[in-house]
């Protein structure tokens, strides 16, 4: 099977889980408006519009389709609009024009998500037991999913208002006013080490299957690379200097002009940033977001240091709590500074993290049958792997396991990362 899962064997749990995902979705689009509804940016972000539908469209095709008898689609030419990328299901709407869909409206979107909605709810309800362990993981495989569009929503709602000059805010966070720990280095012993899926709750296909790996003793930095140690490099002409940089990295850079992360201006009072709550000055203890891993690399080369292995990442990260700063109850926060405390802060939550591995397959990794086979191999090529989550993660998503990834060139997403090397 691609997706892992436990079976649920209590039907309200799994409505219970299935409606409090359902409603996180909605919470966040709750303070836009209907024009707010329709931004597309780029060609890789989406609307929130079609985020909302596509993942509805996801639970109507995988599940009501498949295991409701009586199910009829709420809309006949949904299916082409809000798929993706599953080219076994049929054909799609072009992904560059997703914002020129005026129709459906917003309401009729959401009366989408109430239709799908009360159907699965039936389902679950009603369906005979073996069909409920049937469709259990595949529901809790449609959560996750609608999880990771939550944090796209975001990201690329951001994307979107940062176009405009008024620089609208619409959620609401406080800035803090921590001061980070000093950076120290963390020794690891390394050896063989386990890596992977550990079989508890809910895991994606890529994560395994769990296996043996030898890593070499290495020392990773306790924290992520803060704003201010980014504005260092910065100051020294690191984006001006091409030896600190991959040769297509250079011949991006130049092309597209950065000379900083993404949403940074420089202004009279300093370096200050775009966010969904305002444009504010730059919090310098923060850890940096909203960088490229060409960037990533580039300071860790200037830093006399390195990016971790997506495997040393999870050994180190598999010996500390599941803790840190994440998105709750359908609201985004902002990146803060590591907390005071020893061993490796900061892992989970406020910003992914770069490694330095490729997305590839596993050993012993196979795509599943069918369309749902392509949810994530397709994608093995010309991608790096990102650790932790991040503040727009909705909690209890991430696991040491998880597996991002995204192009080496990608910016959008909240990005950071932490140094490794090698011990002496």
């Amino acid at each position: 099977m691609a997706f892992e899962s436990p079976i649920f064997t209590d039907r309200d749990a799994l409505s219970a889980q299935f409606r409090d995902v359902r409603a996180n979705s909605e919470r966040l689009a709750a303070p836009l408006a209907a024009e707010d509804w329709m931004l597309q940016s780029m060609t890789e972000a989406s609307p929130v519009k079609w985020n909302l539908a596509h993942t509805t469209w996801f639970f109507e095709t995988f599940i009501l389709q498949v295991h409701a008898k009586d199910h009829e689609d709420f809309h006949p030419q949904f299916g082409y609009l809000f798929n993706s990328y599953y080219n076994q299901i049929g054909d799609m709407h072009p992904r560059p024009t997703r914002g020129l869909l005026s129709r459906p409206t917003s309401q009729e979107i959401l009366r989408y998500r109430a239709y799908v909605d009360d159907a699965i709810v039936r389902l679950i309800e009603t369906a005979p037991h073996d069909v409920v362990e049937c469709i259990a993981p595949l529901i809790a495989m449609g959560a996750a999913h609608e999880e990771q569009h939550q944090e796209l929503l975001v990201t690329d709602l951001k994307h979107g208002f940062y176009q405009n000059p008024l620089a609208p805010g619409v959620y609401a966070d406080t800035p803090t006013d921590e001061t980070a720990p000093a950076l120290q280095w963390r020794e690891m012993q390394g050896g063989l080490c386990k890596i992977g899926w550990n079989g508890q709750g809910f895991a994606f296909d890529n994560e395994g299957p769990r296996h043996k790996i030898y890593l070499h003793p290495f020392q990773m930095a306790n924290r992520s690379v803060t704003n201010g140690e980014y504005i260092a490099f910065i100051e020294d002409g690191g984006y001006d200097n091409a030896n600190f940089w991959l040769a297509d990295a250079w011949e991006v850079i130049r092309a597209e002009g950065w000379q900083a992360p993404l949403y940074w201006r420089k202004a009279d009072d300093g370096w200050r940033e775009y966010t969904l709550f305002g444009e504010r000055l730059l919090d310098r203890e923060a850890p940096v977001a909203h960088v490229s891993y060409y960037e990533a690399a580039a300071y860790a080369g200037w830093a006399g240091a390195r990016l971790p292995t997506e495997f040393e990442w999870e050994a180190a990260a598999s010996l500390f709590p599941l803790e840190g700063r994440f998105m709750e109850d359908g609201a985004p926060r902002a990146p803060a500074p590591a907390p005071a405390d020893e061993g490796l802060l900061q892992l989970y939550g406020d910003v992914w993290e770069w490694t330095a591995s490729p997305y590839i397959a596993f050993p012993g990794f196979s795509v599943a049958d069918g369309a749902i086979g392509e949810y994530n191999g397709k994608f093995m090529s010309g991608q790096m792997v990102l650790k932790g989550g991040s503040c727009a993660t909705p909690a209890g998503h991430m696991r040491a396991s998880y597996r991002n990834f995204f192009p080496p060139a990608a910016r959008w997403q909240i990005s950071g990362f932490r140094l490794a090397r090698d011990c002496n």
